[in-house]
């Protein structure tokens, strides 16, 4: 499992033997069953993760029972609930895995050093971080000035792996319409794309 985060990090950074055995010291692997919590509301979380299998959701359940999706991570994704880490305040999120799911674990303390005696290290985190934040900046504009057909369609096109691979009623919870909007609006965009393929 870790060379697959080996392989990830050899893609972003330039890595010494001795720095990815420094690396690979200090990670923990674990293997989380179909819909097996990595995370449950209430509990502490105090780890960085990254997904070398699998697939996994973030969610809430409000009062009346309904979940509410705010990410996927898949293959070569970061998941885990960062309000929580650096508050060290209980999660208010679940993670759980959509499918069989392995995952690299770094303690947060063993990760800060890390970012600290490979600096090629750090600053990669920090880019993924920018990164992640323009993703949750734009994602919160297109809620509220895009409809809901294009925002489907967008997210199809950007992550067609994922869009496959979750189910709909997840699909559904993420974007905050019902499962029965969103079948309507995939029938509504395959009759478009039909007409389009006979033009």
């Amino acid at each position: 499992m870790y060379e697959v985060f080996k392989a990830y990090l050899d893609n972003k950074i330039s890595l010494t033997e001795e720095q990815h055995e420094y690396i690979r010291s200090r990670c923990v692997v674990k293997k989380l069953r179909k819909k097996q919590y990595l995370l449950q509301e209430g509990n502490h979380w105090n780890n960085k993760a990254f997904v070398t299998k699998g697939l996994l959701r973030t969610y809430s359940v409000d009062e009346k029972g309904f979940e509410h999706v705010i990410s996927f991570a898949m293959e070569n994704w970061w998941a885990g609930d960062r309000e929580a880490l650096l508050s060290g305040q209980p999660s208010r999120f679940n993670i759980d895995a959509i499918e069989d799911t392995e995952i690299v674990f770094i303690d947060k303390q063993k990760f800060d050093a890390i970012c600290r005696e490979i600096p090629a290290f750090g600053d990669m985190v920090n880019t993924i971080l920018e990164r992640s934040f323009i993703a949750f900046q734009n994602r919160i504009n297109d809620s509220i000035s895009t409809p809901f057909e294009e925002r489907y369609l967008n997210f199809v096109q950007q992550h067609p792996s994922l869009a496959a691979r979750v189910p709909l009623n997840m699909i559904a919870s993420y974007f905050g319409i019902t499962r029965e909007t969103l079948s309507r609006i995939r029938h509504k965009t395959a009759k478009k794309s039909l007409v389009k393929s006979i033009d």
